[in-house]
């Protein structure tokens, strides 16, 4: 089992609430999806593990039982061409849970006109697989999101 760990500060909402058909029909995979507090802050890792896709708005961490958790800061922000994040790590690096990956301005993607609500998903999962999924609440970076199984 991997305990998927929340990667920021926020509000709990679920997949079905964000604003992207993609992530809210879970067509990547189950999973939750935080809408963070407005200020800077790092994007930690959700999973112990190998850091395989790194972009400044988007990561994936594979952990020791080959699950991949993807963590997408923001909807659409691929059209920030970067600006605004700062990223930590480096594809390929082993990083632990918890570990900061990405530096943010969830409020300068509020004000660039994106949503700043950050899926979180797993990888090549169904939904039946997760267990104990937050999808309301206030969630602190670290925080359990969900098990899976």
């Amino acid at each position: 089992m991997t305990e998927v760990m929340s990667p920021l500060s926020g509000q709990a909402v679920g997949l079905a609430s964000v604003p992207d058909p993609v992530f809210s029909g879970a067509m990547v995979g189950p999973g939750t999806a935080i809408d963070p507090v407005r200020e800077p802050s790092e994007a930690v890792s959700p999973v112990a593990g190998v850091v395989v896709s790194l972009h400044p708005h988007a990561f994936v961490v594979v952990d020791e039982a080959g699950r991949g958790v993807l963590t997408h800061l923001g909807i659409d922000t691929v059209q920030l061409n970067g600006e605004g994040f700062e990223l930590l790590v480096r594809k390929g690096d082993t990083v632990a849970q918890g570990q900061p990956v990405v530096r943010w301005d969830p409020s300068a993607v509020e004000t660039a006109g994106k949503s700043p609500v950050c899926p979180v998903v797993a990888l090549e999962a169904v939904a039946d697989q997760l267990s104990g999924v937050r999808e309301d609440g206030d969630v602190a970076a670290g925080q359990p999101l969900f098990s899976w199984n």
